[in-house]
């Protein structure tokens, strides 16, 4: 009899069990969902199209190596802006280094730079394009020679790739050019 309520108590659980750990398995290991973020971004961090010195590199797992955001190159004392309007939520000193923290208006997103100078004070409400600090120079995380921006973004305690709340015309990397209108005559007086 033992043995016939073991096998039925497997037969119930054993399904669940494995169901659990496929679905860990998938979001620790696999492929990445694909995330929706919404483009409300209307400024680069810094400078107007700074360099993307080291990009986005998702971890395989929670605790696993990776880039959990974007490096973007720069200089000691550059503005840092908030890229969307929205509230800071922390601004101070993380393992030595400035940290300023900002959950942007109408969603459930949280940015963050680092090293900063911070400019604003936890609680303080920001505009799109705000200055919110000036970068720090801090140790040799974009290699000894170049000074960056750790620009990342939050959902809950997931990162994300921050590059996407930028709108395209943002990240289009070359200037606008005009061509020429063939087949159509010039205006008179020119």
């Amino acid at each position: 009899m033992r043995r016939t309520r073991w096998w039925r108590w497997a037969a119930t659980v054993l399904p669940l069990v494995l169901a659990v750990s496929a679905a860990g398995a998938r979001a620790d290991g696999g492929a990445p969902a694909p995330v929706s973020v919404p483009a409300v971004a209307r400024v680069w961090p810094v400078g107007v199209r700074p360099p993307v010195v080291r990009g986005w590199e998702p971890p395989a797992s929670v605790y696993g190596p990776g880039h959990r955001g974007v490096d973007l190159g720069t200089a000691p004392g550059e503005p840092v802006r908030a890229v969307a309007a929205g509230r800071v939520s922390y601004a101070g000193r993380v393992a030595g280094r400035g940290v300023v923290s900002v959950t942007l208006a109408g969603t459930d997103l949280r940015t963050t730079y680092e090293p900063v100078r911070a400019a604003v004070r936890k609680g303080e409400e920001v505009a799109a394009g705000q200055v919110v600090g000036a970068v720090e120079e801090a140790g040799a995380h974009c290699g000894a020679a170049a000074v960056c921006v750790h620009w990342g973004l939050l959902r809950g305690d997931g990162y994300l790739d921050p590059l996407p709340l930028l709108p395209p015309w943002l990240l289009n990397r070359g200037p606008s050019r005009l061509l020429p209108v063939l087949g159509v005559p010039l205006p008179k007086g020119s």
